[in-house]
């Protein structure tokens, strides 16, 4: 059996489309706010080039779950993998600002599938994705969490995250906010 320890990031690739499409299939959803599954799943087989090309875009536009349409921020993308598709993780960022807009919760997103989950996947995937900000020019970077997702809580402590408060979201749900300085290696 496969540990954390066996994690890496990978580049979405055609080759690993199989194993993400067999993710969607189970129910394992991207977007840990909304329910993309299904959406994603369609899009995958009506087109699966399409898919990835737009899954690893950078540049266009994007549409809030308000609605909104707003700027796509420059990203890495990266698959988890531990010898089989483990989720997905993905940095955004400003090019040349630790600052992010007011549309982007933080500079971090992470979901695990779910038979992978509370078995350390999450906290090395954040670490490996450190480096990899700090290569993109950031000093510190933000990440949220529900305040009640204890879980990835204390992926994000363990990760070196510092809280620095909460915000309201839309809906009524709050939002821890840490910061995790990246000026010195871990």
């Amino acid at each position: 059996m496969a540990t954390a320890d066996a994690l890496r990031l990978i580049v979405p690739s055609l080759d690993g489309l199989a194993q993400y499409e067999a993710a969607l299939e189970r129910g394992w959803s991207p977007d840990t706010t909304l329910d993309v599954s299904a959406e994603q799943l369609a899009a995958l087989r009506r087109d699966p080039r399409a898919f990835l090309a737009d899954l690893i875009r950078q540049d266009g536009t994007i549409v809030t779950a308000s609605g909104r349409v707003v700027p796509r921020l420059p990203s890495r993308i990266c698959w988890l993998d531990d010898g089989e598709f483990c989720g997905v993780i993905n940095l955004r960022f400003v090019a040349g600002s630790d600052a992010l807009p007011d549309y982007v919760s933080g500079h971090i997103g992470y979901a695990v599938v779910p038979w992978k989950r509370r078995r350390g996947y999450a906290t090395r995937a954040l670490a490996l994705v450190l480096p990899i900000a700090r290569e993109v020019g950031l000093k510190r970077i933000e990440i949220t969490c529900d305040d009640d997702n204890e879980p990835s809580r204390r992926v994000i402590i363990k990760n070196g995250g510092k809280s620095i408060g909460t915000r309201p979201e839309p809906g009524g749900k709050t939002k821890l906010v840490f910061w995790i300085d990246l000026s010195r290696p871990r």
